[in-house]
């Protein structure tokens, strides 16, 4: 990352495409994560290691990680909910791993099945796991905190139970932790607290990434307020499609195109072109005809004399 500013990790074929009715056939899938690595994007969440009678829209995950894995400079993220997802995913060749702990233990109870103490076994055997490998083929290792800014099936989430559950994930052996605002409850000054909060206790590199819905419209003011507090990664899903199936009303990802523009035109470097992007779009709407998409720099186009790398900062 070396020569950008901030990292665009695209999680529309796992986060999107697990909360949509239509299965996307395998070749528009591969289609859509070259076209998308080919545009600059250097992470994608490609698919979720978990049982394909509870996902059939992403059955083809371990495919699908092969086939990314072919693209060169890309980094190919995948979801575990288990030990056995994790154990697949190594198998598959993932770079990246992440398993979802949800503050909301009523939550993890209906996303894994499981209370905080099982999620957290599950983690120390993945640790375990993942150190009994060689260095170059151990992927590295995320706890995402998810509804760590409120529960649609509980309400208010206690910011100290977010942190003991980021102290608990680090010092088992996860190698950084996640914010998830999995319903869409985050507002700026919320998300900038809890940030402040998680790295005093684990420290700041530790914690790099937020992964930020839409669901009120303060998604892209969300992002910059992270952004101002340091964080260096933003998830994100074309077309804005995606949220979690299994938390009632949890709709609307950041729209990959708007980040990109926003952070293109701030002067902030992504090794995105955005010209590339827009197109990568017509592909997800061939492959998903009945599913809306959304964004307004799609449908607005871009700025007329528009010059990528910072249009409309001062000279």
């Amino acid at each position: 990352m070396s020569d950008i500013d901030v990292l665009i990790s695209e999680v529309g074929p796992r986060d999107g495409l697990q909360s949509i009715k239509s299965i996307m056939p395998t070749d528009a899938k591969k289609a859509w994560i070259k076209a998308e690595a080919d545009a600059g994007v250097r992470e994608i969440e490609v698919g979720s290691f978990v049982p394909p009678k509870l996902l059939p829209q992403l059955a083809d995950t371990a495919e699908i990680v092969a086939y990314a894995r072919t693209l060169p400079g890309l980094a190919v993220a995948a979801l575990v909910p288990n030990f056995k997802g994790a154990e697949n995913a190594v198998k598959a060749g993932a770079h990246k791993i992440t398993l979802p702990l949800s503050v909301s233990e009523t939550h993890s109870q209906a996303n894994l099945k499981k209370t905080h103490a099982q999620v957290l076994d599950e983690v120390r055997k993945i640790v375990e796991l993942l150190d009994s490998l060689p260095a170059d083929q151990r992927p590295d290792f995320e706890g995402g905190l998810s509804t760590a800014f409120g529960c649609t099936l509980e309400g208010k989430v206690p910011e100290a139970k977010v942190v003991e559950l980021a102290r608990e994930l680090i010092a088992l052996g996860c190698d950084e932790v996640g914010l998830s605002d999995t319903t869409g409850y985050a507002n700026p000054t919320q998300l900038r607290r809890l940030i402040k909060l998680i790295w005093a206790e684990v420290g700041q590199d530790k914690l790099t990434g937020v992964h930020l819905h839409n669901t009120r419209g303060l998604g892209l003011a969300n992002a910059h307020a992270a952004l101002e507090e340091g964080i260096t990664t933003l998830d994100s899903s074309l077309g804005g499609i995606g949220g979690c199936p299994f938390a009632p009303g949890a709709s609307g990802n950041i729209v990959t195109e708007d980040l990109a523009f926003m952070l293109d035109a701030m002067g902030l470097q992504t090794g995105i072109d955005l010209a590339k992007l827009l197109a990568v779009r017509q592909i997800v709407r061939d492959a998903l005809p009945d599913e809306e998409l959304y964004g307004f720099t799609p449908d607005a186009g871009l700025p007329k004399d528009y010059s990528p790398g910072g249009w409309g900062i001062a000279a």
